[in-house]
């Protein structure tokens, strides 16, 4: 077997650590951390970049996609079948006023 080490200090315990050199870093249990200039620096930086803004528009689909998610489902089978049947015997009649209600609401 070779006496060479070819394991990477990338797996903090793949190496013995202890025996190799630190750059300004302290130790903790054989894994180099950041200074505490550089945590700093970090905690700054992400404390003003790292923000998202979620538009109001967006929250609120969100919250009507949760509720009618979680409201009971309706079953229209029974109606549909009331309206067929009443198309092809002749007898449904169109409520004009209530279409144009609806039309009229849905451009303005």
């Amino acid at each position: 077997m070779s006496s060479i080490d070819t394991r990477t200090a990338f797996f903090p315990r793949g190496r013995d650590v202890k025996s190799e050199s630190t750059k300004g870093g302290d130790k903790v249990d054989g894994v180099q951390r950041n200074t505490t200039e550089r945590a700093s620096e970090i905690s700054q930086k992400t404390s003003t970049d790292a923000k998202v803004n979620i538009p109001d528009g967006v929250k609120d689909f969100s919250r009507i996609k949760k509720a009618a998610m979680n409201a009971p489902e309706v079953d229209n089978s029974e109606k549909i079948a009331r309206l067929k049947a009443q198309i092809q015997d002749g007898s449904y009649e169109i409520d004009y006023d209530a279409l144009t209600d609806k039309i009229l609401n849905s451009e303005f």
